[in-house]
């Protein structure tokens, strides 16, 4: 069984997070897909950041949405980088994307891309909200999605089976053996996040995850050797 390897914004462990020079890395490393965020600016641009608010990760303030594009072109990402949008990332990397959508709206926004760019093959669409993930699912007839959680209760796979995913994207701290096999057992992958130890990385195998996804480029290459 493979297991992939998908870098957490980029590499945000190295690079900052969720901009062109992380993804580039990410690519370069190898990473087998490269995970990033979206939500919608003011003025309904794709914007890839994974806060709704611009203040942790760049030197401004206030809500993604209560900006327009241009005015998030002025601030800095980090290392004077800019805060992408979804089409630039498309067109700087070749890699695999998983796309976290934040909301319904975004969903929508995301499927135009996906449809007008013919992207099922190549763009797997993630959220936390089962209303994102059946909605992009309906807009995008065959696009492959992820439900992700944090913390989840008994149900999570049917709630997923409900949503329409394909893959469960799960918290590595709080995964059991248990919930990876009645996952498995309904034909649903797993991945784990975020795995940046050796530790998490042993755990991701012994639990039989399909993958992981992590801030290190390291941790790719250690992975492929790691039983």
């Amino acid at each position: 069984m493979s297991f992939l390897t998908l870098g957490h914004r980029g590499v945000m462990g190295v690079e900052p997070e969720n901009t062109l020079r992380s993804f580039v890395a990410a690519e370069a490393a190898g990473m087998d897909a490269i995970e990033l965020d979206l939500h919608l600016s003011k003025d309904g641009a794709l914007a890839v950041m994974h806060d709704a608010a611009v203040d942790r990760t760049t030197d401004g303030t206030g809500p993604i949405a209560g900006k327009t594009l241009a005015e998030l072109r002025e601030l800095d990402a980090g290392k004077g980088e800019r805060v992408p949008v979804f089409e630039e990332v498309l067109d700087a990397v070749k890699a695999p994307l998983q796309a976290e959508i934040k909301d319904v709206a975004a969903a929508r926004a995301l499927a135009e891309v996906i449809l007008a760019r013919d992207l099922t093959g190549r763009v797997e669409v993630s959220s936390f909200h089962d209303e994102a993930v059946t909605e992009i699912a309906r807009l995008v007839p065959g696009v492959r999605t992820v439900l992700i959680a944090s913390r989840w209760g008994g149900d999570i796979v049917d709630r997923a089976r409900a949503a329409g995913a394909a893959t469960l994207a799960l918290n590595i701290r709080r995964l059991t053996l248990e919930t990876v096999e009645q996952a498995h057992a309904e034909g649903l992958k797993v991945i784990g996040w975020v795995v940046n130890t050796q530790d998490h990385l042993r755990l991701a195998r012994a639990l039989g995850l399909d993958g992981a996804t992590t801030d290190f480029p390291e941790i790719r290459r250690t992975g492929r050797f790691t039983a």
